[in-house]
């Protein structure tokens, strides 16, 4: 007789879950001619994509997704599989541990190359090489040869004996003509406030006219989780609707300045540069995202208020509409922000309103997409969820036609602000932009950084760099130390510095006036990403010295000063 036939697999048979489950991906283009596509695992992002992708509940499993030590004592083993157009392609998964010691270069890289077949390749983690400075799950990448290839890929977690994963979570088609898709999108509109802003911006583009739609807000206005980012985010899909909708051949035109990881606090200054392009845009609409973001800002609404207001009172009257995105775990500040948009009575669009309700909903009972199919991660939309936020957008631009002219906030004073408006008219000074009554004295702050953070403007998906006319100083260039100085007349001033997650950056101590304000601190975020701080507020403009030098200790790092906001 014959024995029973061993299983080909066994290692099939272990419980899983997933973490990426048929998500797009994109090889954006390198200095050296690669695409890759990068997806941050850190900050509770991975334990995020357990809940979401991959339906785990139990808490105490997610919690050994915190460190490599309890990853390694999870996970068996990897499972990848990618699947393009062209099945021959090769790409490399690499999966990266965030060090202690040193956080960007000093954890193991667990790489892997597989063909775009959709076939999945299994990575047994006893057979990968760690490092002593293991601390973190931080990054997984998907590397392609050529750049601009779109794919489709999944990542699983196979289990080690004595763990338990749920079964995957049931998902249907998405079904965008439907009753219930509908109804999702007009729970959105919060309010539809005053029309006539809106109005004007819609009857311009329908004579003909040249009308621009601007889009300023944090990492989901510039795209995260869309792929790719330069046409399948929302605030590009928005505008090509309402160009299809209102618009008479190329007449509607596009601006977008989203910035990931600020706040309002940022967006105020950078508005005048990344939206009006000192001077040379005149937008008709601008659609303000910063619920997601704004938890940062230090006034609690008084920056978003005063960038509203800023838009408010440009000379041609644009219209403005608020966008309150929406996390994973359901959350947003629309209850902080919303009296802005109640106050100036503004059109307000809420994307949770939308989607949360039928999260809760199980598939075939209603639902019309589950929360992994709308997130690419905690924090960021899909295509689909990109592709929901344009249509919550168009939903607002068709109420408005259909309503006709509520409202004559065309001309009107505003009223008084119901946060504050003190930083309405701020301004960003650097070396490109020097008021008369300002002067800077660089001390050792002698070079400029060009390793800065970059975003996707507009329709492009090359990087632009951010704060590019900055002050840095290298203490492994500099011949002789001394402070940087700027002397300026100004009732308010913020900083500007630049966040970093390499070793060779320090910190930096500021003084107003002779006396020590805060020690700037690059590594409180741990990535290339611009930091405002509110250096002072007060109500009336006085003379202030503003001194900058690096800490005791820290004189052979660099520092960059990006800029400064000031109030007159």
């Amino acid at each position: 007789m014959r024995g029973p036939t061993a299983p080909k697999d066994p290692e099939s048979r272990r419980p899983f879950f997933y973490i990426m489950r048929e998500k797009e991906i994109f090889g954006a283009p390198q200095s050296d001619g690669r695409g890759i596509q990068f997806i941050y695992e850190d900050s509770g992002r991975m334990l995020s994509s357990a809940r979401i992708a991959g339906n785990v509940t139990d808490e105490e499993l997610i919690s050994l997704l915190k460190t490599t030590e309890g990853f390694r004592r999870l996970v068996h083993s990897i499972g990848v599989s990618v699947e393009a157009d062209d099945p021959a392609k090769e790409v490399v998964f690499a999966f990266q541990m965030y060090g202690e010691k040193d956080p960007m270069g000093g954890g193991a890289t667990i790489r892997k190359a597989l063909r775009t077949d959709g076939a999945e390749v299994r990575i047994v983690l006893s057979e990968q090489e760690w490092s002593a400075d293991d601390k973190e799950p931080g990054q997984i990448r998907f590397e392609f040869e050529q750049a601009k290839i779109q794919a489709s890929a999944s990542v699983r977690f196979f289990l080690n004996d004595g763990f338990e994963a749920p079964e995957a979570a049931q998902e249907e088609k998405i079904d965008y003509g439907s009753d219930a898709y509908r109804e999702m999108i007009v729970r959105s509109l919060m309010q539809p406030g005053d029309t006539a802003r809106l109005l004007k911006a819609i009857e311009k583009a329908q004579r003909g006219e040249d009308v621009t739609l601007a889009y300023i807000g944090g990492s989901i206005t510039q795209g995260a989780g869309a792929i790719p980012i330069n046409s399948e985010c929302y605030a590009y899909k928005s505008y090509r609707k309402f160009a299809e909708k209102f618009g008479k051949g190329d007449n509607v035109h596009f601006v977008k300045a989203g910035v990931g990881g600020t706040p309002s606090e940022l967006g105020m200054l950078r508005f005048e540069r990344d939206v009006l392009q000192d001077g040379k845009i005149t937008p008709d609409i601008v659609v303000v995202e910063f619920a997601v973001n704004d938890e940062g800002d230090e006034t609690k609404g008084n920056c978003y208020e005063s960038l509203v207001r800023k838009i408010l009172t440009l000379p041609n009257a644009p219209a403005v509409v608020l966008l309150f995105a929406v996390f994973a775990d359901d959350w947003n500040l629309q209850d902080r922000l919303g009296v802005v948009g109640e106050r100036y009575h503004l059109p307000m669009v809420s994307v949770l309103n939308a989607v949360t309700p039928q999260f809760r909903l199980k598939a075939g009972a209603g639902r019309v997409l589950s929360k992994n199919q709308f997130f690419y991660d905690m924090f960021h939309p899909t295509n689909a969820g990109h592709t929901i936020m344009a249509d919550c957008l168009m939903h607002c631009f068709e109420t408005a036609k259909e309503r006709g002219t509520v409202g004559e906030l065309l001309e009107e004073a505003l009223p008084a602000p119901v946060i504050g408006a003190d930083f309405e008219k701020v301004r960003l000074l650097d070396k490109k932009d020097m008021p008369s009554f300002a002067s800077v004295t660089p001390g050792s702050f002698l070079f400029v950084d060009d390793k800065l953070q970059c975003v996707e403007m507009n329709e492009d998906l090359t990087g632009t760099p951010e704060f590019p006319h900055n002050w840095m100083y290298d203490g492994k260039q500099v011949k002789q130390s001394g402070d940087f100085t700027l002397e300026i007349t100004c009732r308010a001033l913020l900083l500007v510095f630049k966040d970093s997650g390499e070793l060779d950056v320090g910190r930096a101590d500021v003084f107003v006036d002779g006396a020590k304000k805060l020690t700037a601190d690059p590594h409180s975020n741990g990535w290339v990403h611009c930091n405002p701080v509110i250096l002072f507020q007060e109500k009336e403009a006085g003379w202030h010295r503003i001194s900058i030098r690096m800490a005791e200790g820290e004189e052979e790092k660099k520092f960059t000063i990006l800029g400064f906001g000031y109030v007159s």
